[in-house]
């Protein structure tokens, strides 16, 4: 089977869905890694656009990604980009790994990147003929839904769990390869916020540890 996990930012593939990666991976799967922002200057410095690169590759290594697609879109100016430009990177990247599986980010998350990512998504994935395309889940970042009020329609609404106790420490040790991402306690972006984030998820479902998802479409 092949998975791809389409990033709008790096970091949030281990974030959202990195125990459930590692899953695939220890059943046999092939991973394919879709990272469609990256850092510019004077936003950012040249040693933190290497250091970007560098952690990039340290995740790759951990979860044995087949392939990663870097699509080198303006991170946080998503909203400047043709969103025609923006479907047709993505389509590209699905029409050459053909995942029978895709995660991607929510539209319900109050980062704009992530919607966007989101909508372009359901553009590359939508059913085709030739679409090899089966199953599209939306991961959380749980962190951002800290960030204002979200109910009814717009609230995360998760419907599949993933028992992740098995890989918690691995998706864990993926995460602190993440250094010019992490924060200081007590904010949630930081190693101990994720396992605690992970071990709230596995209490819904009577788990040490979950992941969960927002089902959009699966074909049987």
């Amino acid at each position: 089977m092949k998975v791809l996990v389409i990033a709008p930012h790096p970091d949030d593939e281990t974030i959202g869905a990195g125990g459930t990666l590692l899953g695939h991976i220890a059943r046999g799967d092939e991973l394919f890694w879709c990272v469609v922002t990256q850092n510019y200057p004077p936003n950012w410095s040249e040693d933190k656009r290497v250091r970007a690169l560098e952690q990039i590759a340290q995740v790759r290594k951990i979860f044995g990604f087949q392939d990663v697609f870097r699509l080198g879109f303006p991170t946080v100016k998503l909203n400047t980009v043709p969103h025609i430009d923006l479907c047709t990177a993505l389509q590209k990247v699905v029409d050459q790994c053909k995942p029978d599986i895709v995660y991607t980010s929510s539209r319900n998350d109050p980062n704009l990147d992530h919607r966007i990512v989101h909508d372009g998504t359901l553009v590359a994935v939508r059913p085709l003929p030739g679409n090899t395309v089966r199953r599209v889940l939306c991961y959380e970042i749980g962190y951002t839904q800290y960030f204002g009020h979200h109910s009814g329609a717009s609230a995360f609404q998760p419907n599949v769990f993933v028992d992740i106790t098995p890989y918690i420490e691995q998706k864990l040790s993926a995460m602190d390869c993440y250094k010019t991402q992490l924060c200081q306690a007590p904010h949630p972006r930081t190693v101990e916020g994720i396992r605690l984030l992970s071990r709230s998820r596995g209490l819904s479902v009577c788990c040490e540890y979950a992941e969960c998802f927002e089902l959009v479409r699966e074909l049987l």
